[in-house]
């Protein structure tokens, strides 16, 4: 038996995925140590507080516009089609999200101690942040679209495969 087969049974995966899991640890683990030592207080109180405001109020929201999204797509007249459109919905959101929850206070135009370390004028994120994520929507419904005409010609060669006559 050969020894990598043997070892990604026994793993799970290929030993590349182990030496860049055992790196991103000892990252992590070397950024934990800095940022603990210089101000450890903090660090727990943002942990606690992430923990906690995902959990208790992001978890919940961001599950009820998903389900919200399903249920109301679920109800077109039109059958859905089989491709999987609702991650061209969800990875928009979610990158968009995440840019606001790190950018929020420049976004929202709540600089206190913010432009000494930037360097811009905090009048710019705002804008920025929009664009972002007016692109991040185009490009997710270009792939949509992009998929779902690749879907609709399979679809059409099909039928004329099986001898189907299209209307």
């Amino acid at each position: 038996m050969d020894r990598r087969t043997s070892f990604a049974r026994w793993y799970g995966a290929r030993p590349l995925h182990l030496l860049a899991l055992l790196a991103s640890f000892a990252l992590t683990g070397f950024a934990v140590e800095r940022l603990v030592t210089a101000r450890p207080l903090a660090v727990a109180v943002w942990f606690v507080g992430a923990a906690v405001a995902h959990d208790l109020i992001l978890l919940p929201l961001y599950s009820i516009a998903d389900l919200s999204a399903r249920s109301v797509l679920r109800r077109l007249p039109e059958p859905m089609p089989t491709v999987p459109w609702i991650n061209y919905l969800r990875v928009p959101v979610f990158l968009s999200g995440l840019l606001l929850l790190v950018w929020f206070p420049l976004i929202l135009n709540l600089p206190e101690p913010y432009p000494g370390a930037t360097g811009m004028s905090a009048d710019v994120y705002l804008g920025r942040w929009l664009a972002i994520t007016g692109v991040l929507f185009g490009g997710a419904a270009a792939g949509l679209a992009f998929r779902l005409r690749r879907a609709r010609r399979a679809g059409r060669s099909g039928r004329r495969a099986r001898g189907v006559r299209e209307s």
